[in-house]
Parts: C-alpha cells; structure tokens; sequence
C-alpha cells in the first residue's frame, strides 16, 4: 500500500480543512481514551499554523491526501530542554487516515522524515507523545527511538514522553 503513496510538500492549493479533518479522524482513538491530543481537537486555523512551523508533507492516494506529518528545525518548543539542545529536530502532527493504518504509508513517512532530517544535518529526530499512548511508545522504539525526557503541555491533560533517535549516515 505504502508504494501506492506520493508523498510530498504540502501545497498552498490543499484544503486545510480537509487536513484537519484527516488528523482529527487518525487522532480519534486516543481521543476515545480520553486523551487531549491537540489533534484530536483543533481547527483549521491551529493545522495551518502548525504546518507552518516547519515542512509539512503529505501523503497522497488516488488524488486524496491520506496522511500527513511535520518535521521542525529547530523545534518550536521552547519549554522541552531537549528540543532546545543544537542538532535536534521535531516531528509531529503525524497523522494516517485510520483505514490506511498498519499498511505501512506511516513508517514509509517516517523513513522520509528521518533521511529529510539527516539530509538537513540534523543529529537527533525527537518526538513527543502521552505516556499512556504505550502502542505509540512500542512502535518509535522498534524503530530506534529511546525516552529522553518528560514534558508537560499545557495544552494536553496528559504527560509527554519525549523519545529521540540518533541519526546517522545508516539513517539516509
């Protein structure tokens, strides 16, 4: 399936809304367990200004955007000493339309955003997700990510693991 998948920069042509609307369904499980992602609850107006944070991809199937993900260098969060350490980059708002999950559009996304990341001379690619999503946190370790730190968002009613991967010319 993932073969199927152009991915590509976002366009100033895409339809935000429809973005949004693809995080918030591929957020919808944690938010059903009751977590306070800010993907599970925000408008078109914070999935521009998150886009805009860094370079936002896409992944696009038979004309529709299936997937999505932003890779931020330097990070935009001040509040994370790791993210303020020289040579870290952030991903996030990593979303896959729920249907398409497990088919491997996620990882072949993640693969380009650890080679984008290198190709930037980024030396580490960090992270953040709630210590209670464990699935999340057992899917970015066997891809090599190790926790680095807590955080706390205001804006999350949950505790953050900060996990991070050493990235390497073996990354690229």
């Amino acid at each position: 399936m993932a073969s199927a998948v152009t991915f590509r920069h976002l366009s100033p042509e895409d339809d935000i809304e429809a973005l949004t609307l693809l995080i918030r369904r591929a957020y919808k499980q944690l938010a059903d367990l009751g977590l306070r992602y800010v993907a599970t609850w925000q408008g078109a107006d914070i999935t521009l200004k998150r886009t805009k944070t860094g370079e936002c991809w896409v992944g696009e199937l038979e004309g529709r955007i299936v997937a999505t993900i932003i890779l931020s260098y330097p990070p935009p969060h001040p509040e994370s000493e790791w993210y303020k350490k020289p040579g870290v980059a952030l991903v996030q708002q990593f979303a896959v339309e729920p249907e398409l999950q497990r088919t491997g559009i996620g990882s072949a996304l993640i693969d380009l955003m650890e080679s984008r990341a290198a190709e930037l001379g980024v030396s580490e690619l960090a992270l953040d997700t709630s210590e209670k999503a464990t699935h999340l946190i057992e899917y970015y370790k066997k891809r090599g990510y190790r926790f680095v730190e807590f955080a706390d968002w205001d804006v999350t009613n949950y505790r953050s693991v900060v996990l991070s991967k050493t990235l390497s010319s073996q990354n690229t």
